[in-house]
């Protein structure tokens, strides 16, 4: 099925918010959209949201998962 930012809706279902949310973390990858907050946020801004998504990174993957999937490396330095 095919999803754009169009269909973004929260709070309906399960299903809906985890196929929103993840549309929605797509869209702020987005490397225009983070040039352009990362000049406008404040440092308090970016240093409470580099700490609130690295908690939740924290509590929700593997040290294996998190060097894979969102630092993008092979493998975490600590199996090698």
């Amino acid at each position: 099925m095919s999803f754009d930012s169009h269909q973004i809706c929260f709070g309906l279902n399960r299903e809906q918010n985890e196929r929103s949310f993840s549309l929605f973390l797509q869209l702020i990858g987005n490397r225009e959209l983070a040039d352009v907050l990362a000049k406008r946020l404040s440092d308090e801004e970016i240093d409470r949201f580099v700490a609130d998504f690295t908690q939740l990174l924290r509590q929700h993957l593997t040290e294996d998962e998190y060097h894979l999937l969102f630092l993008q490396e092979e493998s975490s330095p600590h199996t090698k």
